[in-house]
Order: structure tokens, then sequence, then C-alpha cells
């Protein structure tokens, strides 16, 4: 695949494509309950009181808020958030040089890959960045489907960043701390190795049954249970196996980003000494305002080693996280990619015939 070009990027217009993409007005509670949503909903039978219980309402409350929340697209879905690699699909970050007159047409044929979970125009000369993810039998791969699809998008070259180490994959939105809580850096975590976990015929029975939306309800994992006619206590042993084994990070809220106040988010990347990263990578991750944290490889027109994604209510706010983690580092050469359109952003469905149908269409 062709090298990235050392030309200077061309300006791109900021153009938007959310609907309904306005903060919405949230009150204390709102706030309180997105916090704990995003961070502390449990693998337990009725999984609402308990978040009741910690925001110091009624459960009943704290279900009609949620629904609201859901209705008014500020929640995206409240859904159990599985770890794409555990599972033993393959996947990376892609940064593609597309047509800047014409990125729309594309980011609709990257967006037709059901693996494809992020899609960004971002600016840079390499101007589109997705993540994409294939099935652990894929005929293709990971090279072959980005062969397909920068062909079909008439890509000019296409960039490989796969994660060489992970420091942090945890996208919570502070919605109670002001800008020194997202600079602040919190404690550093050991980088962690992902490896494909040997899954059951009923860990993926329980993971196609419990993917996607939760409804609101009291026992929202009941329906899944039913489905598959087990009881509800074993499906979230189940669960819970999954989540001690490394296929399921958490079960969360996911926000809509720009309806919950935050209207930016930069990926600050890094020109980080080989020697240091394992010493300052843990030390990014930890400030409140990093959602990711990765090594990724680095070219000769391209040494940043370490990526960072800020998200803040605005861009200033994404700048004084990343200046924050510059002045507790030390690294002075960096970059600061921000995002002008959302193409795409989804939960990747598991285990599903979407991808062998798109390799039957794509590939012959």
């Amino acid at each position: 695949m062709a090298e990235l070009s050392s030309r200077p990027a061309r300006a791109i217009p900021k153009v938007r494509s959310r609907k309904g993409g306005a903060a919405a007005p949230l009150n204390d509670l709102d706030r309180r309950l997105l916090n704990l949503m995003q961070g502390s909903f449990p693998i337990a039978p009725r999984p609402y009181a308990e978040v009741a219980r910690l925001a110091g309402v009624s459960e009943d409350e704290v279900l009609r808020r949620v629904q609201r929340l859901l209705d008014d697209r500020i929640i995206r879905q409240v859904t159990p958030i599985f770890d794409t690699r555990a599972l033993g699909y393959s996947s990376m970050l892609v940064a593609a040089k597309v047509d800047p007159e014409n990125p729309h047409r594309a980011a609709r044929v990257i967006n037709a890959h059901p693996g494809v979970s992020h899609n960004y125009l971002r600016n840079h000369d390499f101007n589109l960045w997705f993540t994409i993810a294939v099935e652990p039998d894929s005929r293709l791969g990971l090279d072959g489907t980005l062969e397909v699809l920068a062909r079909e998008a008439g890509a000019e070259s296409l960039r490989q960043l796969p994660t060489l180490k992970l420091f942090k994959i945890r996208m919570d939105l502070e919605m109670e701390g002001d800008t020194r809580e997202l600079a602040k850096a919190g404690v550093a975590e050991e980088p962690r190795e992902i490896v494909p976990i040997d899954l059951s015929e009923l860990d993926i029975e329980v993971i196609r049954a419990t993917q996607g939306d939760m409804p609101v309800v009291p026992e929202p994992y009941a329906p899944a249970a039913l489905k598959l006619g087990i009881s509800t206590r074993r499906l979230l042993d189940q669960l819970e196996s999954l989540r001690e084994r490394g296929g399921l990070r958490r079960v969360a809220a996911i926000l809509y980003h720009r309806r919950a106040g935050f209207s930016a988010n930069g990926m600050g990347v890094w020109k980080v000494p080989d020697e240091r990263i394992m010493e300052l990578g843990p030390l990014m991750a930890s400030f409140r305002g990093i959602s990711h944290c990765y090594q990724r490889p680095t070219y000769e027109d391209w040494p940043y080693s370490v990526f960072t994604m800020a998200h803040g209510r605005s861009k200033e706010e994404c700048d004084a996280i990343l200046d924050s983690i510059a002045e507790r580092t030390g690294i002075e050469e960096r970059a600061t990619l921000y995002s002008s359109t959302e193409f795409k952003k989804i939960r990747l469905l598991y285990f599903t015939d979407d991808h062998k149908r798109w390799e039957a269409e794509h590939a012959g």
C-alpha cells in the first residue's frame, strides 16, 4: 500500500452530519445518573435498583429518567460492551487518503462493511479514519478486506495502525466535573495484553442474545434469558464468566456525545521515545478526559507512537486536556487531529451472518 504523503493537508470545510446534535439541558440528577450508568451498571437481576441506591433515588425514578434520556437521544443505548479481540476478531485503526472534495462517497463504501464501527473525517492529509474488525474465520482477513475497501472506495492509500500496546479503552464522559477534572491525571494502570479466549456454544448464544439495546425495565436481563430458555441467574453467571475471562468489558450506557454536551473530540498523537512508551503510556491514559490510549506503529513520515483520544465540551477543553498531558510528560512533539464529521458510530454485533454476506458480495 502507498506510503503517507508528506505534502500539507488540504483545508476541509467543517461539516456536521449529526441530527439533533445540540447539547440537551440536564440537571444534577441527570448528570449523576449518566455517570453511574456509564460506569456502575451491574450484572445483577435488578441493576436499576442498585443504580438507584447509589444515586439516592427510587428505582422507578431511575427507570423513568433513563427512558427519557434515551428518548431525548442523550443515551444512545444501554448494552453489554464486549471485547472485540478477546472474542477472536482481528481489528485495527485505519487512516485512508480519499478524495477531499467528496469524502462522503468513500465513507459510504467503507461504512457498508459490518465490521466498521467508527468512521470520522479528520483534519489531515489522511482524512478518513475508521476502525474495522473481521471475524475469526474471515476468508479475506484484515489485509484482504482492506484491499477490497481501498479499491471500491477509491482510496489513494491506506495506513494500517494496529494496536501494539493497549493502555486504556473506556469511554466515560465526565458529566459532573469541570475542565480541571477532565485534565487531571488519575492512577496509572499497567497496559493490558488481550488474547482470544475460548468460547463455548453457550458463550456465543449469550453474546448473540444480549448484544444491542437492552430494555429499560426492572429486570433487563430476563428477556434474553427467556429467549435462550435458561434462568436469569444462569445468564448472569455466564456474563460474569465472560467478564472475568476478558470477553466482556462491562455493561454500560453509551452516550450521544454532543447531546450530552461533549461537542469536541481530538485525537492527540505523540512522538514518545521507544524507551519511555511503557512509562508514559499508562500516565497519559490515566487522565479523566482520555477515553482511549494506545501504542501504534510509526513510519518515516508518521513519527507518532502513542495515540490518545480526548473528549471535551469544546475544542478548548480538549486542548486543555492534551496540554496537561504535555506538561506532565514533557513530550513536545505532538499533533491533534480533530473530527469534522462523524460518518459512523455503532457497537459491533458479533457472530452474525453479516460478515459472510459482505464477503460473498464483495469478494466473490
